[in-house]
């Protein structure tokens, strides 16, 4: 009995511990990265990334492929990110489980392809992004343009930055308003280039690339997108990697962000 005692007092002291450690984090982000037709060599990339960025930020992240995760308790996150996974990857229950988390006030980071969902396939979702995709030219190098230097996903990349992406076209069929914090020059790529039998014609002047925007039913909740990440090396590019940390941050905690007086043109 004189030797149980010590240990238990030990076990509880390492619980203590650990739940100090855990209340000391600053908040808990799912991220959920599914492996697909045309993306899956970025998962254990971004992994890494992503895992060394939360010991650097002090926050707890929880990485899945699973989409069952929705299923458990989403109040719990302080954002859930969407790591190249489509919406349409969730069952109608998780769907719903995903709207009552955002009605709630919860926030969602969106990167690259998990902003594409069929036409009228998921409405809420397609308005939850605020811009619906059609195409995409091939893989050019651009110059991208910051529109927004107050926001925390454009403090880690220069005021014009030279990138290598998938442009995506985008429509609005919904009328939902976004606050631009990216933008891509097309004069800097051809819009056109593409493969046979498709067609692309560019966007013009007002081309987003990145842009955040509040949703749920209380307009609390914070939504990030960036239409970025589509290179498994971008996963080790600092400046992507601050990029994707300024606006995780930003709808984690709703913290970061200049006023538009104070931001550089």
């Amino acid at each position: 009995m004189r030797t149980l005692l010590p240990m238990l007092a030990a076990g509880a002291a390492l619980s203590m511990a650990a739940a100090a450690g855990a209340a000391d984090t600053q908040f808990k982000l799912l991220v959920l990265a599914m492996p697909n037709k045309y993306h899956y060599e970025y998962i254990p990339i971004a992994r890494a990334s992503l895992e060394q960025l939360a010991r650097l930020h002090n926050f707890d992240l929880v990485y899945t492929n699973r989409p069952d995760s929705f299923e458990g308790d989403l109040k719990q996150y302080g954002a859930i990110v969407l790591l190249n996974t489509a919406g349409e990857e969730l069952n109608p229950a998780q769907r719903t489980r995903f709207e009552a988390y955002m009605n709630g006030g919860g926030n969602a980071v969106i990167v690259h392809r998990a902003m594409i969902a069929p036409q009228d396939g998921w409405v809420w979702y397609e308005k939850l992004v605020g811009r619906s995709f059609t195409i995409h030219p091939i893989v050019q190098t651009a110059a991208i343009d910051t529109v927004d230097s107050g926001f925390p996903a454009t403090y880690g990349v220069p005021q014009r930055w030279i990138w290598s992406d998938e442009w995506y076209e985008l429509t609005n069929p919904y009328k939902v308003a976004i606050h631009t914090i990216l933008k891509v020059d097309e004069s800097s790529y051809d819009p056109t280039r593409i493969w046979p039998g498709q067609v692309a014609r560019g966007m013009g002047a007002e081309h987003p690339v990145a842009w955040y925007r509040t949703a749920g039913q209380s307009g609390q909740g914070r939504v990030f997108v960036t239409t970025l990440g589509h290179n498994a090396e971008m996963y080790r590019d600092p400046q992507y990697l601050g990029h994707l940390m300024g606006g995780i941050w930003w709808a984690a905690t709703g913290k970061g962000q200049r006023p538009a007086a104070a931001a550089r043109p």
